[in-house]
């Protein structure tokens, strides 16, 4: 069994001890629930400065928000939800290589989305933004737990 990690001590502790059978049970979808939702508050935030604040085009603002938002979810998705440390630096390239192709990926379904709600049919940014993120997070989940970080 593998050293407990933060969240393992943190649903040790007696406000959380009985929801221990759930966490365990499914440790993996609820940790990338957590993470994705961070994910989309920083990929949802910063996309908001960009295209609101200072009023970038929303392709611009959307593939900044994405460069954060993937840093961020390569970090938390390798040590938290998938437990999936590599031996050699060519592993561990592999990983990243693989993630980021998996997000470019979903970052083009994402893209698609936009140019057709935001450009073409002039849906209000922020709205759109956050229905695609709903898509993205469980096309990244599907493409992470099965061609990323697959054990």
């Amino acid at each position: 069994m593998s050293k407990p990690d933060i969240f393992d001590r943190l649903m040790a502790t007696r406000p959380l001890c009985g929801l221990q059978p759930l966490y365990q049970k499914r440790k993996a979808v609820l940790l990338y629930v957590l993470f994705g939702g961070l994910t989309t508050v920083i990929s949802i935030g910063t996309f908001w400065v960009g295209h609101d604040v200072l009023s970038l085009n929303e392709h611009i603002a959307n593939i900044l928000s994405w460069v954060l938002a993937v840093l961020f979810a390569f970090v938390t998705n390798r040590v938290w939800v998938f437990s999936a440390p590599t031996k050699t630096k060519t592993a561990f390239f592999g990983q990243l290589l693989r993630f980021y192709g998996g997000r470019l990926t979903t970052l083009g379904v994402e893209e698609i989305l936009l140019f057709v709600f935001i450009t073409v049919l002039k849906v209000n940014g922020l709205a759109v933004k956050v229905g695609a993120q709903v898509v993205v997070l469980i096309l990244n989940y599907v493409v992470s737990k099965y061609f990323v970080f697959k054990k």
